[in-house]
């Protein structure tokens, strides 16, 4: 077996994918290094990433040029997404081989509808469906924000057979209602007579701004001692999450779906970087591995588990001192239920305000070629 604890994770069959996309990567080579030396199983996106390689580099410049020489009058939003969508069918085209080989279990690339959209539910699906027709693969995961009007917009996705990232999560309540969207598009795909056994979907549940979040919050708290909770609630959210995974795809409503070949919502770990700098830099990799899940992981954290990652199965160790600690969490009457709530909202504002940067400084680009 390899010595690459990226690789490694196979073993216990979770897929680490790469929580980053750049031109650059794609076309030296990069993104084929990554996959066939670590075991790269997939590829997620999102506006902030998209902001970073637009704005950090020249890659885009020859290809913004010549889109401007076709047509002058386009707008920002219509230049980004013709960049995008470049990006995305050149990833998608790299990860076909792990497409085909895993019978459609990995080999994704996701791609975000426009975050301002978040709490509009048919304009989401409108853009999504447009956005599946012009990228046009096999292997393209939509994104979409797991808002309340996000819900029926992951829903009417999955009974038109459309592959869907839904992000932003924080709450295991949450979580439980995408999956609810899931299956109900899956039933509805069923009883309209087609396939559903070629259908992917994951729920990318975060991670590490829930400790953050929490964290501030206990150490405001000055007549009890919290160090023992500090950075804990994060993973135990996340492995009482899955707990609620494994108990639904047992059960009686997911039955049938099964019998049809229909696949279970992958749960994603997404967040995975830590923010705490006392904290070891692959915790939320470490601490979270197990079957049948996905970690989406920045280049930092990618680089520093290939070279003290700690693979083993640690999904569902101590479970009963995860739910420990987020009643210690209540009883100290930190409320977990409104932090996720907020930090939704902060998610969904932190994608829209790196959107309107992205258009910002594609419009400054546009104006001096």
């Amino acid at each position: 077996m390899s010595n690459n604890p990226l690789v490694q994770l196979a073993s216990l069959n979770q897929s680490p994918w790469y929580d980053n996309i750049q031109r650059a990567m794609i076309q030296n080579g990069e993104l084929k290094r990554l996959i066939d030396e670590d075991g790269l199983k997939g590829m997620t996106s999102n506006p902030a990433i998209f902001q970073k390689a637009m704005t950090g580099s020249n890659d885009y410049d020859e290809s913004l040029k010549t889109l401007l020489a076709s047509n002058s009058n386009q707008d920002a939003k219509a230049l980004f997404y013709h960049l995008a969508i470049e990006d995305i069918q050149m990833a998608a085209d790299v990860f076909k081989d792990i497409y085909s080989r895993t019978d459609g279990k990995d080999g994704y690339v996701s791609l975000e509808i426009s975050p301002d959209l978040a709490h509009d539910t048919d304009a989401s699906i409108t853009e999504a469906l447009e956005l599946v027709k012009r990228v046009n693969r096999p292997n393209l995961m939509i994104k979409v924000p797991a808002t309340l009007e996000g819900l029926p917009v992951i829903e009417a996705l999955i009974s038109e057979g459309i592959h869907v990232n839904a992000t932003l999560l924080f709450a295991v309540d949450r979580y439980l209602a995408v999956n609810d969207a899931y299956i109900k598009g899956l039933e509805k795909r069923l009883a309209a007579g087609k396939d559903i056994h070629n259908i992917a979907s994951v729920a990318s549940f975060f991670v590490s701004r829930v400790d953050s979040a929490v964290d501030n919050t206990l150490k405001a708290i000055t007549e009890t001692d919290t160090n023992h909770l500090i950075s804990k609630a994060a993973i135990a959210n996340a492995k009482v999450a899955y707990q609620s995974y494994k108990d639904f795809y047992a059960s009686e409503r997911f039955a049938p779906l099964k019998a049809a070949g229909a696949h279970s919502q992958r749960l994603l770990w997404a967040s995975t970087g830590v923010k705490n700098p006392d904290l070891k830099d692959t915790l939320y990799i470490d601490e979270l591995i197990g079957p049948e899940t996905v970690s989406t992981i920045p280049p930092a954290t990618f680089d520093a588990f290939r070279e003290h990652g700690v693979v083993a199965d640690t999904l569902e160790i101590n479970v009963e001192q995860a739910r420990a600690t987020l009643a210690d969490l209540a009883e100290l009457k930190v409320d977990l239920s409104a932090i996720t709530d907020e930090l939704e909202v902060q998610g969904v504002k932190l994608f829209a305000d790196a959107f309107e940067q992205l258009l910002e400084a594609i419009d400054n680009k546009k104006n001096q070629f």
